[in-house]
């Protein structure tokens, strides 16, 4: 918004009346009076189309269990910056079933690549969202299978945020699945590799491929901020209508 040259407010649940218990239809009333647009980053993915069908302004999903999809579009854009069309390629997402699975899911099925799943039992995606997708999406029990001839290795970490009391037990669920050099060695010679970021070397991913040169992951992150500033222009400013990659 700076960059736009408008101004922008962050403001924590013990910043408005929603951390003294307000119904989220209220505070969306208010708050969506006194702005042009909204970003909530927040837990229960209900939470934000709750807030949604009750504002007057644009609702952007900025994070929830259940979604990621601006840091999807970050993604896209990488993607297309490095290699072009993603329509008809191929997708290797190794780890946790998460948001940022779902939202890979979801892009799939927008912008009509295959997407390989390589998860341990427990932790794979919601089947509801895979269902949409149809034959996108492929399951495989291991990484190698799974990152053969792919154009494209993504991974995130073993424990996202509000699991951290986890981290033991996903360190056991998820020792098989870090995607190190033997995973991208089967990967097509041109293949990217990225991470949403923070990343655990070490764990989900080895240094090796981090800091090699396949990653992207440091173009990936500066694009969060241009493909925020796109769907910015887009809601504030454009008449077109688009998918963005969410409900």
């Amino acid at each position: 918004m700076a960059h736009f040259g408008g101004h922008a407010l962050f403001l924590s649940p013990r910043d408005t009346q929603l951390g003294r218990g307000e119904p989220i239809a209220d505070s969306a009333k208010v708050i969506s009076r006194m702005v042009d647009c909204v970003m909530l980053r927040t837990h229960e993915h209900e939470t934000v189309t709750h807030f949604a069908a009750n504002s007057r302004v644009p609702v952007i999903n900025g994070l929830t269990d259940k979604e990621h999809p601006c840091q999807l579009l970050a993604d896209m854009q990488t993607y297309f910056e490095h290699r072009g069309d993603i329509r008809g390629r191929t997708v290797a997402w190794i780890g946790d079933g998460n948001n940022m699975c779902h939202s890979y899911i979801h892009a799939a099925m927008v912008l009509d690549f295959t997407l390989h799943i390589a998860a341990p039992q427990g932790y794979l995606p919601n089947p509801e969202i895979v269902a949409l997708a149809g034959e996108r999406v492929k399951f495989f029990d291991n990484t190698v299978d799974a990152a053969k001839n792919v154009d494209l290795v993504v991974t995130d970490v073993w424990a996202s945020m509000g699991q951290e009391e986890e981290q033991k037990l996903r360190e056991i669920a998820f020792k098989d699945y870090q995607v190190d050099s033997r995973v991208m060695a089967v990967a097509k010679s041109d293949a990217l590799f990225m991470h949403c970021l923070p990343a655990h070397r070490g764990e989900e991913v080895s240094a090796e491929v981090i800091d090699g040169a396949q990653s992207v992951i440091f173009d990936e992150a500066e694009n969060r901020l241009h493909a925020q500033k796109a769907l910015l222009e887009l809601l504030l400013c454009g008449n077109a209508k688009i998918s963005l990659l969410s409900d």
